[in-house]
């Protein structure tokens, strides 16, 4: 009688459980690497801010350009450390509103 239970057991095994445990673990990995609704959210929100960003962009541009339309040239020689501290400025804002996002995030995974 063990003489067929083992084999039996043995055969069920390869051809049974482990391809399952292998599609089983194939399966999770695929759903990890998905976005969630949440991440979705996130990702939406924060491309409205950036739209959002452009837009307060322009429109400061063009100003800018309303009041003195020579304005870039002006500012040329300045630019560089111009553009480093606008660039740390909203790299602080954009720092801000991140964390305020992810705490918002936080927030609705809580509920």
């Amino acid at each position: 009688m063990e003489e067929v239970i083992i084999p039996v057991l043995v055969v069920g095994m390869l051809f049974i459980g482990l391809p399952w445990l292998i599609m089983h673990y194939i399966t999770r990995w695929k759903t990890a690497a998905t976005l969630t609704g949440g991440d979705e959210r996130m990702l939406e929100e924060l491309h409205d801010l950036a739209r959002r960003l452009d837009d307060r962009m322009c429109s400061i541009e063009r100003i800018m350009t309303a009041e003195n339309p020579n304005w870039r040239q002006q500012c040329a020689p300045e630019q560089q450390s111009l553009s480093d501290n606008s660039a740390r400025g909203l790299d602080m804002d954009l720092d801000a509103e991140f964390a305020r996002l992810a705490e918002r995030s936080r927030m609705r995974e809580v509920r």
